[in-house]
């Protein structure tokens, strides 16, 4: 009988005993020939063979950003430097896409920036509680 909150297994399942990893094994010597073979067939004309190479051999090409340099009020509040980046995105400084990423960061500092204030209302009443 199990007990409640006791493993069966505690080591768990011994690695490499899986029915995947017994064919990763047996295919592991073949991967050579298949990928030749696969060649030969894409320099035939067998359209999926050459999608299957360049799918798993070459990486999709994802878009990239470049980073820009853009001014946010070194002195503005959180308000006042969000508007600035939503401007610079309607203006055309920056993509829509790096605006709503900076949003998002600038989002995240408010949290921060509420958390430290009310840790520093916390201490202050607790501080003022301890010399009454």
């Amino acid at each position: 009988m199990w007990k409640k909150g006791q493993s069966g297994n505690p080591a768990g399942r011994t690695p490499g005993t899986s029915k995947a990893h017994e064919l990763r094994e047996k295919i592991r010597d073949c991967v050579p020939d298949l990928i030749a073979k696969l060649m030969e067939q894409a320099k035939g004309g067998d359209v999926g063979a050459a999608r299957l190479l360049l799918e798993r051999v070459l990486p999709a090409i994802k878009p990239v950003e470049l980073p820009q340099a853009i001014m946010l009020p070194s002195d503005g509040n959180l308000t006042e430097k969000g508007h600035a980046l939503l401007q610079a995105a309607a203006d055309g400084e920056i993509p829509a896409a790096h605006a709503a990423s900076l949003m998002t960061a600038l989002g995240s500092l408010a949290k921060v920036a509420e958390v430290d204030e009310l840790a520093r209302r916390v201490a202050a009443l607790e501080d003022s509680a301890t010399k009454k």
